[in-house]
């Protein structure tokens, strides 16, 4: 296959007698081509291409005039290209219908998912795994049908997109673990086959080319066999000798490779077992054995036991003895050999006839191997009296010689009679109990030779379960008789389970995952079987929340804990047995939650206002700023601190008390926003803001600032026919402070002039207004020393100011006039509050808000009235001492709080118009 855009067929160029000879077959038919022509192309192009990548150009590789550049005679309708059907094909490619451009689709073509290998071209849907027919033995095809249009055109074109392979898949064997198995007397160069060979989905140099192995132990190594199909089937060659009982078993690691660039590896484990053969034969460690037997042993008495050794496995390794020819029949009637286990035992009874030795040839036999030989030799003592007999007669349980007993059985329970007797009846017998336990052997009176066995204790399964005594019997002449006895403790419940602590202690962090593991409880229970099978239960006083798995033991949490809202959590768990009835034991759990980060400080407010009195004295207790942690420790520690305003308020962050570090003035700024930081002691820290709002109050601190006029040396012309009730000037001043405490009046405190009461100012407006019509001698210079007063409490401030009038017709001697306003008037102070209605202009209040208000401004209206008062009798007083002066020219003397010095005033002439 050529590149992307190759054709195959169309393109492809064949014989030209061939071409020649389908000419001239298609000839008599080529009015039917128009209509009907079926054309295939061949692209191929490589596995898991991006989308968008160009496989091919249909018009181009078609040479349909309209792409080759032709212009035809008369115009034609386009091209259009269509896919026939979407089948499996038409997923993985993109057409352009107008330009027949082929592209690949944004789904991935996978040569591996797409197409299956087999010796014959399968079709799936639309794509084929082609053999020795299509352009390669391991191609695999996209098959689209593609109509082209319109019908001067048409065509049905085949095109087949050959799907390259690439190395994207590492070998992989089917399982993890190989198991092969090696007879040890394999020869050198013996070949075994690998049963599960790596598996590679790639084809061709991509798939698996060779095998290694990672450790070959210097006796292994691997070649590849290649079938006619071309699968390659690894085997294992043997390269020295193997012994299995030298070792029997290899492990290590065999690793597939491809062919690709770079290649890909995959591995599994590979176990090389060696398997036995029979190359040993039984060996006993000595040739002969030497036996004494006395001559009154019973039946059955244990003579010896012979054993024979063969290093094999299994059936190679089993050993059967038997008595060799040699052995005479009365010594093999005398002593039995059993023939699986090598054990000799007596099977007759021995009297005066039998012979004191006896040598016995025993074979140990193996498969297919010589048997090993020993030789036991059996000497018989003689023996003349016989010895003391031992019958037992049960009272308790007892099978195959072992009694069975309950513990917590009572004292003196009763396990057995034993007769004990002379077979001879010439001897006197004795016996005794021999053993370590909790029994005791004693004459059952009034019966001769009868003894009871019984227990002197409580038995306890848990301290011991098995006991073993023997009833020794012995006669006069020395000869003893033993008589075992087991003695197996029955198990009762009498234990109840114990847990490993009493008290379990525990702590998690909050906000956990749900279904977190607290702890696994442990608890023992000494009894056996069943009885001490132990389950576990949450006790009645445990919340929901907490599980208990009754099998393990293992303690959860299925919620989230909030240590905020419950620190410590206490409750009990009972562990319960099997047993009928059930015991329980009961053990507390305690559960401490430790703090978590997860809670901002919180203030008790996210506004907090203050009112603070302007001039409070710098670093004074603002306010306080309250705020919580709900953490604890470190993670509750909270510090404050201003975000904004720093440079004037300081916050002290145990206490929260906010303070300004200078005297603050409202006429600078009468208000002031915080920001407050709270953040906390966690890592990371968490944080809240708040916001504070510091309004100052208003303190009569600034006396009113006249404003006009603006010199006491400034004069006002008034002609003299001006009208009564007309005004003539005004004076006009400003108060920084607020409220009350910016509430003006305007006073005339003192007079100098003809008819000084012709002029009389507004208390409210400061306008100053002609009272009556001048005449003739009411000319010359009127002095009126005006005060301009505030109502602040608890003192109100005031300021003075000269208003000067010059009534007459014309000025024609201004500087008579400015020598008349350089002297100081003498001038009697009318101390006299002026009687207005304090409307303020700043702030409209509600009638029931300016009740306070009334109340104030009455209380200081009766002060004013006693202080003017008083000020009168002072004047009056004051008035009656002085001489009167009939000269024009006065000296005024204005006061400033009582008195002013004009020479601290600034004395400018001004020229005011009546207008």
């Amino acid at each position: 296959m050529g590149p992307p855009g190759s054709r195959g067929s169309t393109t492809a160029r064949g014989s030209l007698q061939h071409l020649l000879l389908f000419l001239l077959f298609v000839g008599p038919f080529n009015c039917f081509a128009s209509y009907s022509r079926a054309t295939e192309l061949f692209y191929s192009l490589n596995e898991g291409l991006p989308a968008g990548v160009l496989i091919g150009s249909l018009a181009r590789d078609l040479r349909l005039p309209v792409a080759a550049g032709q212009r035809p005679a008369a115009p034609q309708p386009p091209l259009s290209f269509t896919l026939a059907s979407r089948g499996l094909g038409g997923q993985y490619v993109q057409l352009d219908n107008r330009s027949g451009e082929l592209h690949t689709s944004a789904m991935e073509i996978d040569r591996e998912a797409l197409c299956v290998e087999s010796s014959e071209a399968t079709v799936f849907g639309g794509a084929a795994a082609v053999s020795s027919s299509s352009p390669s033995p391991d191609s695999c095809l996209l098959l689209l049908d593609v109509l082209v249009l319109p019908q001067e055109y048409f065509r049905l074109v085949k095109v087949k997109i050959a799907i390259r392979d690439v190395n994207d898949n590492a070998p992989r064997f089917p399982v993890p673990h190989i198991r092969l198995s090696v007879p040890e007397n394999a020869p050198v160069n013996t070949r075994l086959a690998i049963e599960h060979p790596a598996l590679d989905p790639d084809v061709g140099t991509n798939s698996v080319q060779t095998y290694r192995l990672r450790d070959n132990y210097g006796v292994f190594t691997l070649d590849v066999e290649e079938n006619e199909s071309g699968e390659r089937t690894p085997y294992l060659i043997v390269m020295g000798a193997l012994d299995r009982e030298t070792r029997e078993e290899y492990v290590t690691v065999i690793i597939a490779e491809d062919g690709g660039t770079p290649p890909l590896v995959g591995s599994a484990t590979l176990t090389i077992g060696i398997s036995d053969i029979n190359d040993n034969c039984p060996q006993f460690s000595d040739s002969q054995l030497n036996v004494t037997l006395y001559g009154n042993s019973s039946l059955g008495a244990h003579v010896a036991t012979v054993h024979a050794v063969d290093m094999d496995l299994g059936s190679n390794a089993q050993i059967t003895y038997s008595y060799s020819q040699k052995v005479p029949q009365p010594s093999k009637d005398l002593f039995h050999l059993n023939e699986s286990t090598g054990t000799i035992t007596l099977s007759n009874k021995v009297d005066g006839d039998t012979p004191r030795l006896h040598r016995l040839i025993i074979l140990g036999n193996g498969p297919g191997c010589i048997p090993a030989v020993i030789t036991v030799l059996v000497t018989i003592i003689k023996v003349m009296m016989r010895p003391p007999e031992v019958v037992p007669r049960f009272i308790a349980n007892e099978a195959e010689g072992v009694v069975y007993l309950k513990e917590l059985e009572p004292i003196n329970t009763p396990i057995a009679f034993f007769t004990i007797k002379d077979p001879d009846e010439k001897y006197k017998v004795n016996c005794y109990l021999d053993g370590d336990g909790p029994f005791r052997l004693s004459p059952y009176k009034p019966y001769n030779n009868e003894y009871l066995l019984e227990t002197t204790k409580p038995l306890d399964y848990e301290s011991q379960q098995l006991y073993e005594i023997s009833v020794v019997a012995w006669n006069s002449e020395g000869f003893h008789v033993n008589k075992i006895i087991k003695v197996q403790v029955l198990d009762d419940n009498d234990n109840s389970p114990v847990f490993s602590q009493q008290l379990i202690e525990l702590s998690i962090e909050e906000n956990n995952v749900p279904n977190a593991f607290l702890t696994k409880l442990h608890a023992t229970d000494a009894d056996s079987g069943e009885r001490g099978k132990v389950s576990y239960f949450l006790g009645p006083d445990a919340p929901s929340y907490f599980s208990l798995d009754k099998t393990t033991g293992v303690l959860t949490v299925s919620t989230q804990l909030d240590r905020e809202e419950k620190e410590k959590y206490r409750y009990t768990v009972k562990a319960v047995d099997s047993g009928f009835p059930p015991r329980e034991s009961i053990a507390t759990v305690t559960i401490t939650v430790l703090d978590k980060n997860d809670n901002s400080p919180r203030f008790i407010n996210k506004d907090f206002s203050f009112f603070v009195p302007e001039n409070f004295p710098g670093f004074g207790e603002i306010g306080v700023i309250s705020v919580t942690d709900a953490d604890a420790g470190q993670n509750g520690w909270v510090a404050l601190s201003v975000l904004n305003g720093s440079d004037i308020f300081v916050i002290d962050t145990g206490k929260g008390v906010l303070r300004a570090k200078v005297s603050l003035d409202r006429e600078q700024q009468s208000s002031y926003v915080l920001w407050i930081e709270a953040v906390d002691g966690g890592d990371p820290a968490l944080s809240s803001t708040a916001k504070i709002t510091i309004l100052l109050l208003d303190i009569n601190d600034n006396p009113p600032l006249v404003l006009f006029p603006q010199s006491n040396m400034s004069y006002l012309l008034v002609l003299p026919s001006t009208l009564p009730g007309s005004p003539i000037t005004e004076v006009y001043a400003v108060d920084k402070d607020t409220g009350m405490n910016a509430v003006i009046a305007y006073s005339i405190i003192g007079r100098r002039g003809p008819r000084p009461e012709s002029f009389r100012i507004d208390p409210k407006t400061g306008n100053i207004t002609l009272e009556e019509s001048l005449m003739q001698n009411d000319y010359g210079l009127y002095r009126l020393l005006v005060k301009v007063s505030d109502h602040g409490y608890p003192e109100p401030l005031h300021s003075t100011v000269m208003v000067n009038l010059f009534v007459n017709d014309t000025v024609s001697n201004e500087s008579y006039i400015e020598s008349l306003l350089r002297k100081e008037p003498d001038i009697s102070i009318e101390e006299k509050q002026p009687q207005i209605s304090i409307e303020p202009t700043h702030k409209k209040m509600e009638s029931a808000s300016c009740m306070p208000t009334l109340v104030a401004l009455s209380i200081i209206s009766l002060g004013s009235i006693a202080l003017v008062t008083g000020m009168g009798i002072y004047i009056c007083l004051r008035k009656g001492k002085k001489h009167h002066r009939a000269d024009e020219s006065l000296e005024v003397q204005i006061p400033l709080n009582g008195r002013i010095n004009l020479h601290m005033l600034e004395k400018k002439p001004m020229e005011i118009s009546n207008i």
